[in-house]
């Protein structure tokens, strides 16, 4: 793969930003150097922007949807031949073990066989009305999109949120993280090859602060997709709102993971702790809460303090099971919170860093804490760092009340064999997803994600997706009777 890393992609062409300047992007596993990549400024957006006008009303704007789905199928196609290619630019430029950077690219080619699919399945209605009247409804592309996508999960969010965009008809302006958009830059090169029109997808790297600001504010965009964090959502939610743009915002959680005496404790194990330390727990759905019933409280602990001291920690090329944390600030953030453990609180349990990390990793050992109360920072806070709480509760009343008693609402988990208490509870959780008996659903590429709260509004993936970037539009053509 001939990855071109200093250049914007706009219009079809790799072009050097407007202002000439780079960025330096490091590896997480060992802090060195990876390459220079393009600092996108205002002037590049603006020009990615107006190539994504002109492709809406040039060849991709005229195109039949499937055509469209067809390219998109495509997309997916090439994906695969290229899983390793890929997998291992997102282990060295997110720092993920490479099973799991592997995963995340077939998680992107199936999303976009997915939205290949369904490109020219989103129908509108008729609708009784008057005599005299014929009154039917569309789905319209917003026009140009702008996504704004996070450095955890490249590839995954590309697909749920590009790929959907694609699929409506939209004409897409892409900001990648600063931290991490060797994928996304690959992404480029890899839907040019299957045959998407120039300016339907345009990516422009550089800071949050000077590309990601400027798209949000600009008068051409007309709909923005923001994952990330609620300090920044709230940001581009609020430039936004000065054009009038609707915001889909995928953002923090605090999500619990609900244990019933009668649980298969066995079975949720692997779950439990995994939801949590995956990616090195930096994950918006990471299941950091872990609600334990007492009646199985000291033996569930017990299992999950020999799981996290089997946990190995090192560089993301070595495959094990935890890779870096992106940079030294976020290792920062993360034993920041650590130093707040107080009172009652104590480390259960700790993983290990292998003692072949190389020293200029951001390594963090993945740490399990019980006896935090449930209104301490460690339990109300998102750490995004391989750190969970156990918290002990006697009712069902009790857990709702704690799996509901943060600011955030986006993924729960229940684990109970009892089938009315899983009804009550999946209505009773705050959340935009409930698992009853999982965690995650493998991913979900079907299934309509977002939160509730500040976990943020509105829904990607599955169906949902595509009506959310889509305009209903209502005709009503009156005709007279006969």
């Amino acid at each position: 793969m001939n990855l071109i890393t200093d250049k914007c992609f706009i219009d079809g062409n790799w072009v050097k930003p407007v202002l000439g300047q780079l960025l330096l992007l490091k590896n997480p596993s060992t802090g060195e150097k990876i390459c220079d990549i393009a600092r996108g400024t205002s002037g590049d957006i603006d020009l990615a922007v107006a190539a994504a006008q002109k492709a809406l009303k040039g060849e991709w704007g005229k195109m039949p949807a499937f055509e469209r789905g067809r390219i998109l199928s495509k997309i997916g196609q090439l994906i695969l031949t290229k899983i390793d290619e890929l997998a291992e630019l997102e282990a060295k430029d997110v720092g993920k073990p490479l099973k799991q950077a592997k995963a995340d690219a077939i998680a992107m080619a199936r999303y976009m066989e997915y939205y290949g699919g369904a490109a020219d399945k989103i129908h509108g209605q008729t609708i009784p009305f008057q005599s005299g009247y014929t009154v039917y409804t569309l789905r319209e592309p917003h026009g140009v999109t702008g996504h704004i996508v996070p450095w955890n999960y490249p590839m995954q969010i590309i697909g749920r949120s590009v790929g959907a965009a694609l699929a409506m008809g939209n004409a897409a302006v892409l900001k990648p993280a600063e931290e991490a958009c060797l994928t996304a830059l690959a992404f480029a090169d890899i839907a040019h090859e299957a045959g998407l029109p120039a300016g339907a997808l345009n990516i422009v790297s550089g800071l949050g602060e000077e590309a990601g600001a400027a798209l949000s504010s600009h008068v051409g965009v007309n709909h923005l997709s923001f994952t990330g964090s609620v300090g920044v959502g709230t940001l581009v939610q609020a430039a936004a709102a000065k054009n009038i743009v609707p915001v889909t915002l995928e953002l923090g959680g605090k999500s619990p993971q609900i244990v019933f005496d009668d649980a298969d404790i066995d079975a949720a194990l692997p779950f439990l702790v995994n939801a949590g330390v995956q990616n090195g727990g930096q994950t918006c759905s990471a299941g950091s809460r872990i609600l334990v019933q007492s009646g199985i409280y000291d033996k569930l602990l017990a299992k999950m303090k020999a799981r996290y001291e089997e946990l190995l920690v090192g560089d993301a090329l070595e495959d094990l099971d935890i890779g870096p944390l992106i940079s030294e600030r976020q290792k920062d953030i993360v034993t920041g919170f650590l130093s707040q453990i107080e009172g009652d609180a104590y480390i259960a349990a700790k993983g290990k860093i292998s003692p072949d990390a190389p020293k200029g990793g951001h390594y963090v050992e993945p740490i399990l804490l019980a006896g935090v109360d449930t209104k301490h920072v460690l339990a109300q806070s998102e750490i995004f760092g391989p750190v969970q709480v156990v918290i002990k509760f006697e009712t069902e009343a009790e857990a709702i009340n704690i799996a509901n008693g943060t600011e955030y609402g986006l993924v729960a988990g229940v684990w109970t064999k009892d089938g009315a208490r899983q009804m009550r509870l999946a209505k009773a959780i705050r959340a935009g997803q409930v698992y009853i008996n999982n965690y995650g659903a493998g991913g979900g590429i079907e299934l309509p994600f977002g939160g509730v709260g500040k976990s943020g509004h509105g829904r990607e993936k599955g169906f949902e997706a595509l009506y959310g970037f889509s305009v209903l539009k209502t005709v009503a053509a009156f005709h007279g009777d006969n």
